[in-house]
């Protein structure tokens, strides 16, 4: 078949979009070329509101053929966070087929070279893009992420994440020049001379494992950083958010083939209800690079099982708060209570540990003593989310059984500073709402110890008495060293506090937010400026994005002839 996106064509259309994302990775200032705002779609072939509902409505009860090789059943099963039956039915591959064929295109677009493969990745986030709003619905319904969050979050935020990844792989693949004339003199004899030719060589099948929460996200940096430096990738989503990334695996196939590549190069891995093929597939010797976000547990068992792999894990933490002292005490709980709130709290990032010094704080109204400052930052919380609607817009849904049934046992863990309340959601009455849980623990109490040193995912965080801000500094460097974090925050007004602080999470690669009191939360990162991990404690061993996140997705290979 005739391509029907040339080389040309693709080039000129986004190679400007592609500089542009260069520049950003380079001054790590503000920009996006994906509108946040909903009203922002419905023009230039983007679905608007109604066209991007009526597109997600379409897909309930139905079966997505992606028109892949070797499927051998039709399997489904997801139900939203909201209470409604997805219906959607994905094909379910025979592996020993499949991945045989997402071989057969790997050698022309390896061939295809570095710009081509990024402005045809650039071409299918454009196309991802023109379907936020529908793209919206699948991960609200699959994650249990509110509608503005899931559209912003899922759609612009995650299409970014992409993008950069995209821009990384062509900086690092066009460091090296294509060819090279090597002349090396010889005195009174003929020098010697050599062409060399370079090139970018993928390591092999990509296997991308997807997370509920965050399938989008979390997703596209590893699917894009693979796609653009050469590799074939397979996409295993979690069976709970199969939707968004069976989506984004349709629209790369339909712009592969339109460019006059191998459709192939991206498959999607759907399994059966407890069938659990990603261990069975992270230890095929096809599979040659690895991405997953998810627990602790399995991120360890890839690093050390699927040895044949260049593995990349976001795994998880223990995030940690310091509240020495503020001179915009209002803001700082205004902001903690948004960070906590958001999402109930069911984000890598969320904060879990707020330690403060037992005998109070230094604020601008005066010294708070720590059960003001945490009694003040319930009632923030409370305040943030006493009218309905308002909670609902923020909290979500909790995503699965575990994530409550940690909540509910979270209040037996010490004092209860707030207690979670149920929340009804009028347009889906099986929703699961709840708010978070404040929980009170002493720092110098053995006892206590089990509970804040252990990442506790979900709406829950805990008010860590501590005896001064030295401990409290003491506690973070051993929480990040034995535990990891994706984020550390720290509210101080002391140089000397803030410095201890700083120091701790460069020595222990601690990504940290000083003194947030505004529109900025801990728990939030934006694409081509913040570091989304460091990738240097055990909350996760590569960061979003950086050089070394895609740079050993490929190698360069070779070859020397006579001048």
């Amino acid at each position: 078949m005739a391509a029907e996106l040339t080389a040309h064509e693709l080039i000129a259309k986004h190679r400007p979009t592609l500089d542009q994302a260069l520049e950003a990775i380079r001054t790590r200032a503000y920009w996006s070329p994906h509108p946040e705002h909903p009203k922002a779609y419905g023009e230039s072939g983007s679905l608007d509101a109604a066209a991007g509902k009526a597109a997600f409505d379409a897909l309930l009860g139905g079966r997505l053929d992606l028109g892949q090789p070797g499927t051998d059943d039709w399997v489904g099963g997801e139900t939203s966070p909201y209470g409604i039956e997805l219906g959607v039915e994905y094909p379910h591959a025979d592996i020993d087929t499949l991945l045989p064929a997402m071989q057969a295109g790997r050698r022309a677009w390896r061939d295809a070279g570095a710009e081509m493969r990024a402005v045809v990745c650039v071409e299918i986030l454009k196309r991802i893009s023109d379907r936020t709003h529908e793209f919206a619905h699948a991960v609200m319904h699959t994650s249990g992420q509110a509608f503005m969050m899931a559209f912003q979050a899922g759609g612009p935020h995650a299409q970014d994440r992409g993008l950069e990844a995209v821009a990384y792989a062509y900086v690092e693949q066009v460091r090296t020049p294509d060819t090279a004339e090597w002349t090396k003199p010889q005195g009174k004899r003929d020098p010697l001379a050599l062409t060399k030719q370079f090139t970018p060589v993928p390591r092999g099948t990509a296997l991308l494992i997807g997370c509920n929460t965050f399938p989008t996200w979390n997703g596209y940096p590893g699917l894009f950083a693979s796609l653009a430096t050469g590799n074939p990738v397979l996409v295993k989503p979690h069976p709970r958010a199969v939707l968004p990334l069976a989506l984004t695996v349709q629209v790369a196939r339909e712009v592969l083939a339109e460019a006059g590549f191998d459709a192939n190069l991206v498959a999607l891995a759907a399994e059966r209800p407890g069938e659990g093929i990603a261990k069975t597939l992270a230890t095929r010797p096809e599979i040659r690079i690895i991405d997953y976000t998810g627990s602790t547990v399995f991120g360890d068992w890839l690093e050390a099982n699927a040895r044949q792999a260049q593995v990349y894990t976001e795994k998880a933490g223990v995030n940690t708060v310091i509240v020495d002292s503020t001179d915009n005490y209002k803001g700082m709980l205004s902001n903690l209570a948004f960070s906590l709130s958001l999402y109930s709290g069911q984000m890598c990032t969320t904060p879990q540990n707020l330690l403060v010094p037992r005998d109070g704080i230094r604020t601008d109204e005066g010294p708070k003593t720590y059960d003001e400052v945490v009694a003040d930052l319930a009632r923030a919380v409370d305040g943030l989310l006493g009218d309905d609607a308002r909670a609902n817009a923020l909290l979500g849904a909790i995503v699965n059984p575990d994530v409550k049934a940690r909540l509910e046992a979270a209040a037996g863990l010490g004092e209860v500073a707030l207690a979670s309340r149920e929340i009804a959601n009028p347009e889906f009455p099986d929703a699961v709402v709840r708010t978070p849980v404040i929980v009170k623990l002493d720092g110098a109490k053995p006892d206590d110890e089990a509970a804040y040193m252990s990442e506790c995912f979900g709406p829950v965080s805990f008010a860590v008495a501590m005896d001064s801000a030295a401990d409290a500094v003491e506690l973070l460097r051993r929480t990040v060293r034995e535990k990891g974090a994706m984020t550390v925050g720290a509210y101080t007004t002391d140089d000397e506090v803030e410095g201890a602080i700083q120091e701790v999470c460069l020595e222990e690669a601690a990504q940290l937010s000083l003194n947030l009191t505004g529109g900025v939360y801990v728990n939030q990162t934006a694409a081509f400026s913040d570091f989304h991990g460091s990738g240097g404690n055990p909350a996760a061993n590569s960061a979003l994005c950086d050089g070394a996140f895609v740079a050993n997705r490929f190698r360069v290979v070779e070859v020397r002839r006579e001048a």
